[in-house]
């Protein structure tokens, strides 16, 4: 059997299945609106932010390979897992639900990332100028 129809059969009972629970639920149009802004703000927001940060890195001559793509693809994983607690509304009624300051956390984090990730494509390109820079003295 090919693997697209078994792919594409288990995609279809997995959405049947989520469709039935969604039914199930109290107040189902609260969740369809939720999935429905899930979308927007994909389409709205992110993307075109990954597109005009694709289309910079193209104009400014970068070719993001490895682990610069890696930690792009990190930092916009990590930001998707934290924006429920970063866009909590105002207090909660339990504070030990949300204890931590997750912005500060979650800039820690995108900082972490940046640091990392530019050390690791900083330091051979300064190690070869400084290495280029020394030939070029011991010649003159």
């Amino acid at each position: 059997m090919n693997i697209r129809y078994v792919t594409g059969g288990s995609g279809l009972v997995c959405a049947a299945w989520g469709g039935w629970l969604l039914l199930q639920q109290p107040e189902p149009w609260r969740i369809a609106v939720w999935l429905g802004g899930a979308v927007v703000v994909h389409d709205g927001l992110v993307a075109p932010v990954v597109m005009a940060i694709a289309a910079l890195v193209a104009v400014v001559g970068l070719r993001l390979h490895g682990v610069p793509r890696a930690a792009l693809i990190v930092a916009g994983s990590l930001t998707a897992i934290a924006l429920p607690p970063l866009l909590r509304p105002g207090g909660v009624a339990n504070p030990t639900v949300l204890p931590l300051d997750y912005l500060r956390n979650w800039l820690l984090a995108m900082a972490a990332i940046a640091l990392f990730t530019l050390a690791y494509v900083g330091v051979p390109v300064v190690a070869r100028r400084a290495r280029r820079m020394g030939r070029e003295s011991r010649r003159a």
